[in-house]
């Protein structure tokens, strides 16, 4: 029996001591039918949507994540990773970068999309809504402020356009009259919320957004703006100085562990781990979205990904296939060597035994 078991487990590697004995040496000879063997079992037993499905809701992905973010050092972690991949990213992204997005993508899509809707339907909506009430306080605040500590200058704004005839004495009283009465005009309208001046623009706005929408020549005037502003050099000066600003006040609140943008994160993420531990739905429903995004690779790459097995072992030479297969299963042979040759003796004894009862 032992040698048979023997001859049975190297028949499957080589040809025993040498010799071309036919069924022998398999995996050497029949490797690439093995390797497509093995691709359409993992692809039919493991690569199937109710199996990935059923892992899926099995591990408890969503459940799992929430408990793991719940440590506060595990947030930490997350948001310092995402901190170092996004200032990396940021650094990555050169001025002829968003020179090209402004020119080739961005300027491109605002000519052919008609600008007057979008702005008359945003601006009836904020006035609708009186969104604009706080940018209006907001600028007479700062239009007062300017006013007040600046009046030197509004004095020589007004002088260069009074009569050259006129006596110095008198421009300077006429002058700072108007001052004056700017100023004070200017905070009647901060501090009076009902003020007919502010009437007057909430008036002029929703007119506005009404003639953006159906009015042809203001259309028309819209258009022709938007087309003067495109074409301007500037706007990709402007683009680049913009992206730059941003990016400078991103990299360093990126850069603070204890800056604005990591604080967020931290906030967002604990938030979300706490939503995750607490509602059942929000699991369901994302581990869900995982099982869909899984089946949907399977799906569409499962076949490039058990092509593999096959790509693989048919590049190997047919000796090397059986030599990597025998040294990793090698431990396992070896037991079944001698399973086989215990199991061989014990049926040896109880036939010797029946024998020599029937005798």
């Amino acid at each position: 029996m032992r040698s048979r078991d023997w001859f049975a487990v190297t028949a499957l590697f080589k040809h025993p001591l040498g010799l071309p004995v036919p069924h022998t040496a398999l995996i050497p000879r029949r490797k690439d039918e093995l390797g497509r063997s093995l691709q359409e079992f993992v692809g039919e037993n493991f690569l199937q949507e109710d199996i990935i499905r059923d892992r899926i809701a099995a591990a408890t992905i969503s459940q799992r994540i929430g408990r793991w973010l719940s440590d506060p050092a595990h947030a930490r972690r997350v948001v310092d990773e995402a901190a170092d991949v996004a200032a990396i990213g940021l650094g990555k992204v050169r001025d002829e970068h968003i020179a090209d997005l402004v020119t080739e993508a961005l300027v491109p899509r605002f000519r052919e999309e008609p600008i007057s809707p979008l702005l008359g339907g945003l601006l009836g909506e904020m006035v609708r809504d009186d969104l604009h009430h706080g940018l209006v306080d907001l600028a007479l605040e700062e239009l007062h402020e300017w006013l007040v500590h600046n009046p030197e200058t509004v004095a020589e704004i007004l002088g260069e356009r009074a009569p050259w005839w006129t006596p110095t004495r008198l421009n300077d009283a006429v002058t700072s009259r108007i001052h004056l009465e700017l100023v004070r005009w200017v905070g009647d309208i901060r501090d009076d919320p009902r003020h007919h001046a502010r009437q007057a623009l909430d008036s002029m706005l929703a007119q506005l957004s009404t003639d953006l929408l159906e009015d042809p020549e203001t259309q028309a005037r819209t258009e022709r703006l938007k087309e003067r502003l495109l074409d301007h050099p500037q706007v990709i000066a402007s683009s680049i100085s913009l992206w730059n600003a941003l990016r400078r006040a991103l990299l360093t609140s990126l850069s603070d562990p204890e800056g604005a943008v990591r604080q967020r994160l931290m906030v967002e993420l604990s938030h979300f781990a706490g939503r995750l531990e607490a509602e059942e739905e929000l699991r369901w429903r994302l581990d869900g979205i995982a099982a869909d995004v899984a089946v949907f690779a399977v799906d569409r790459y499962g076949s490039e990904l058990t092509a593999v097995i096959t790509h693989t072992i048919e590049r190997w030479d047919g000796k090397e296939a059986a030599r990597r297969i025998e040294l990793h299963v090698g431990r396992d042979l070896q037991f079944i060597r001698i399973n086989g040759t215990i199991v061989g003796g014990l049926v040896g004894v109880l036939i010797h035994s029946a024998s020599v009862l029937i005798s």
